[in-house]
């Protein structure tokens, strides 16, 4: 068919615009010649509205496909691609609406071989969408060996703390979650809430450590008008408000000594008072605590009650870091792609071999969180359906060494040594503190040993709260 015939001829515009499939053909200049039914429907934009415009204003700028289709025009030859198939795409209807759909392109050509369009056939894929999304929620929140309550584990480390989460729930005794930051020390609190008889009660959560000595009282507690300046009011507090129910006291090791002592009382008697007031409220609360810190060596060093801590850890619960359970990092990588794929509709479906090697011997410093992180941060650079180690975060493509490498760090040098061990030097405050003082204070030369960035250490040195002994001099 020559190009006249295939714009002009009647009775193929009666065919096209009897497919359900959304059909246009744009020239080599990107103008749509042709335009049917379908293509009004998925869009909203009838045939005068689009014809002799650039598609510009119909792609999204998520479509990466259509960098792909126009590239058949570079092909000037009879030779090489032709045609592309199953090219995912987001165009923007009328409505503003960016709709998901599968393109088929395929070069048209004239008699004489010249090409004179591309030809795209453009499905609504829509209800595809919406299918996957609600599959993906389904299978997430099945329960199965490798997933309780939303916590995903394999590991023998992890399938212990499941079979503990229970036991804890049966009982109304305090609980305390220990482990690093990232580790899901939130998750398991709510895990051990929902299977509790106090499921239907309040569940309170305060960060301790993110509120002054002066706001969490009355957080914890609430005041009476006129108790402080800015009181207008009577206010109840968080104990309060989780009468019968739960309260969630995360970052439990940073609160104050007085803290500490007004804390006991409520775990001791279930008294408790506003601030500035005089009567004494009764409430039942069932406590769950957790802290990123050695709650043990707290105690050691006077900064946290010892009353207090054995109130607090009726029931301990000590949560893995994940690079001690490096054969979960396979099933988590996968649980966050299902999560961002139903959220995003993207078809990233997992990680090639590549990339789940390098993260495999990541050390993890920020445990789960981060992996959630890399994971999102993939979503944003891959174009394809699997994720490559060129979709990682630059510290996943350091030189990380293997297991068996390991075993050789006791003959490498001192500065190989620290970068190879520096994610355990950084949680290590004596050793930070060490290294610290060998290089004169100099973040800089620190950083460059421990193969972080300058920021890293600075943020790891106000975390533990290490002081330049220089300036006390």
């Amino acid at each position: 068919m020559t190009e006249r015939d295939f714009l002009h001829d009647i009775s193929a515009t009666l065919l096209l615009d009897t497919m359900a499939e959304g059909v246009i053909l744009v020239d080599t200049e990107g103008r749509i010649r042709v335009w049917n039914k379908a293509m009004t429907e998925i869009t909203g934009y009838d045939a005068e509205e689009a014809l002799n415009r650039t598609t510009e204003w119909l792609r999204s700028a998520e479509c990466m496909g259509a960098e792909k289709i126009f590239a058949l025009f570079n092909n000037r030859k009879n030779t090489g691609e032709t045609c592309i198939n199953g090219c995912e795409c987001k165009i923007i209807a009328k409505s503003g609406e960016k709709i998901p759909v599968m393109v088929n392109a395929r070069v048209m050509r004239n008699e004489q071989g010249r090409t004179f369009g591309i030809l795209q056939t453009i499905t609504d894929f829509r209800p595809v969408s919406s299918l996957r999304q609600e599959i993906a929620a389904m299978a997430s929140r099945l329960q199965s060996e490798d997933n309780f309550a939303g916590i995903t584990g394999k590991s023998p480390l992890m399938q212990r703390i499941f079979r503990l989460i229970p036991l804890a729930a049966e009982s109304d005794a305090s609980v305390m979650i220990l482990g690093e930051s990232g580790t899901g020390k939130e998750l398991f609190a709510n895990a051990i809430q929902q299977l509790s008889t106090r499921k239907d009660g309040p569940f309170i959560k305060v960060n301790c450590g993110a509120l002054p000595e002066s706001l969490l009282e009355s957080e914890l507690f609430g005041h009476e008008k006129g108790a402080f300046t800015g009181a207008i009011k009577k206010r109840i507090g968080r104990f309060e408000a989780a009468d019968n129910g739960t309260i969630f006291l995360d970052e439990i090791a940073d609160i104050s000594s007085a803290m500490q002592v007004k804390l006991l009382r409520v775990l001791q008697n279930g008294e408790m008072q506003r601030v500035g007031g005089e009567s004494v409220i009764k409430v039942d609360v069932r406590v769950i605590a957790a802290t990123n810190k050695d709650l043990a060596r707290e105690v050691r060093e006077g900064r946290f009650r010892e009353d207090l801590y054995y109130r607090l850890r009726v029931f301990p619960i000590t949560l893995p870091a994940l690079r001690e359970r490096p054969e979960d990092i396979p099933l988590l990588s996968q649980h966050f792609i299902n999560r961002f794929s139903a959220r995003t509709g993207r078809l990233i479906s997992s990680l090639d071999r590549d990339a789940l090697s390098r993260m495999m011997a990541y050390q993890w410093p920020g445990n789960v969180r981060e992996l959630e992180n890399v994971i999102e941060y993939a979503f944003v650079v891959c174009q394809g359906r699997i994720i490559g180690r060129e979709h990682l975060p630059a510290e996943l493509n350091n030189d990380i060494p293997s297991t068996r490498q390991t075993a050789k760090i006791d003959t490498l040098s001192r500065p190989a040594r620290a970068s190879i061990e520096s994610r355990k030097i950084l949680r290590d405050a004596d050793r930070l503190s060490a290294l610290l003082e060998e290089n004169l204070w100099n973040k800089a030369e620190v950083a460059r040993i421990l193969g972080v960035s300058r920021t890293a250490v600075w943020k790891w040195i106000q975390q533990h709260k290490i002081t330049d002994r220089r300036d006390l001099s």
